[in-house]
């Protein structure tokens, strides 16, 4: 497909950062402007994910990317509990042969708090920190930790058995680097 064709794209915040996780190449680092990332749970789903809620001031780093033949059923499936609303507009990028960028959010009316039954699964975490270090870098990722609202609540530690589908094997470097963001940041993990 000739890359003057433009494609519609998704903006990922979360695990779509990471590469490894998905087959939607090529990705670009880009920056969405009007909202804020926050771990909420959707009633369908055991544990808490990444979703994102309006928010003027708000500005988060992620990647786009292209979406082919606007065949979106696997992404729509892989995100099943999300809305898919488009932000065209609201995302800053230097990709080329785009057009109609979306984003996933749990829909405000089913998101809640995440809380011990529901817990943020560590596995979830290592995919998404691995993405951003590799866009990003230690400062890209440390500002995910420190950006991301709802850290108040516990942490289940599934690096030995993951909970999450597409869990990710981190370096023992990655892995450091995990465990000290979620010391810094006072987060709770249960062993």
């Amino acid at each position: 497909m000739s890359n003057s064709i433009k494609q519609p794209h998704f903006f990922g915040y979360g695990s779509l950062v990471n590469r490894n996780t998905h087959r939607f190449e090529p990705t670009h680092p880009s920056r969405i402007t009007g909202w804020r990332r926050v771990w909420h749970r959707a009633p369908v789903r055991p544990a808490a994910f990444l979703s994102v809620v309006p928010d003027p001031d708000g500005t988060i780093d992620g990647v786009i990317a292209p979406v082919p033949d606007h065949d979106w059923a696997a992404l729509d499936a892989r995100e099943y509990a999300y809305d898919r609303i488009l932000v065209t507009d609201h995302v800053h990028h230097d990709a080329h042969a785009v057009r109609d960028i979306s984003i996933y959010a749990i829909p405000s009316g089913t998101a809640a708090a995440p809380d011990e039954a529901h817990p943020i699964l560590l596995s979830y975490v290592d995919a998404v920190i691995q993405g951003y270090l590799h866009h990003y870098g230690e400062t890209g990722a440390a500002q995910f930790m420190q950006t991301t609202e709802g850290w108040d609540t516990c942490v289940l530690n599934d690096r030995a058995a993951p909970i999450y589908p597409r869990a990710q094997r981190l370096s023992v470097e990655e892995e450091r680097f995990v465990d000290d963001m979620l010391s810094t940041i006072r987060a709770k993990v249960l062993v």
